[in-house]
């Protein structure tokens, strides 16, 4: 069994890798529900702190090859991650207080809203050309500490808010906010993982195969997101959908099992 739940966690490590790649801080909503119900975790909270570890590190390999591509844009990236850093911290520290069954319903619930908002607002383009000027910045402070708030609250799964806030503040294009949405979630990330590790709640041999897997799926993902980003609004479109149906098992299974 223990090289059963090895085997399953490098795998989910390459899916969860695959759409970090795809569609950035969007793909962390999948990796609680993979430690939880793929690799057998018991805890929330264990799947939480774990997930943090290995998103970020896998979030960091994938902001490698998204900068090499030239899609990350830097200031504005910068700014919103700044502000979610503190943000992530309270939220985590919350999040550890609040019973894991019901954390993990209210995690669902906002992925659904989310998602749902994002498919039915369609707005495709965006500003692959967007500059940094004060009022931009200011709208990335609000939005980037409102994110990390919710980040470390339901674990780095909260970066799923990432993609979206970064398009709202800055009005930048769908590939460019994938791109720098990662710098948040390495970011926030190591801020949730630290606090939780602070506690005891990381299974450091299961982030580490995690992090091998996710290597893989990095790669593959950063490929199919540039070529979604051709066709108009197809990229949006599979974030939405994906967001939607994570979240609608995550639910579906929290009740049931309740």
């Amino acid at each position: 069994m223990s090289e059963l739940a090895d085997a399953l966690a490098v795998l989910s490590g390459a899916v969860v890798g695959f759409v970090l790649g795809l569609i950035g801080g969007g793909g962390s909503i999948l990796a609680v529900p993979l430690l939880l119900y793929g690799v057998g975790m018991e805890s929330t909270h264990l799947a939480i702190g774990t997930s943090a570890v290995a998103v970020s590190a896998n979030a960091l390999m994938g902001l490698v090859g998204h900068a090499h591509s030239g899609t990350v844009k830097w200031p504005c990236a910068a700014t919103f991650a700044g502000a979610g850093i503190l943000g992530a911290w309270l939220g985590s520290s919350l999040g550890k207080a609040v019973d894991g069954k019901a954390l993990l319903s209210l995690f669902a619930v906002a992925m659904i809203a989310v998602g749902v908002n994002t498919l039915l607002a369609r707005k495709a383009d965006g500003d692959a050309d967007v500059a940094i000027n004060p009022r931009i910045a200011a709208k990335l402070l609000g939005l980037g500490g409102a994110t990390g708030i919710a980040a470390g609250f339901f674990g780095i799964g909260g970066g799923f808010l990432i993609v979206p806030g970064l398009m709202m503040g800055s009005g930048m294009a769908m590939l460019n906010a994938v791109g720098s949405s990662l710098v948040s979630v390495f970011a926030l990330g190591a801020a949730t993982a630290a606090n939780y590790a602070v506690s005891g709640l990381v299974d450091w041999h299961i982030a580490t195969l995690f992090v091998a897997g996710g290597f893989f799926g990095s790669l593959a993902g950063i490929r199919a997101a540039k070529s979604l980003a051709e066709r108009r609004g197809l990229l949006t479109q599979v974030f939405g959908w994906i967001v939607v149906v994570a979240g609608l098992y995550v639910l579906a299974h929290s009740l049931l099992s309740g």
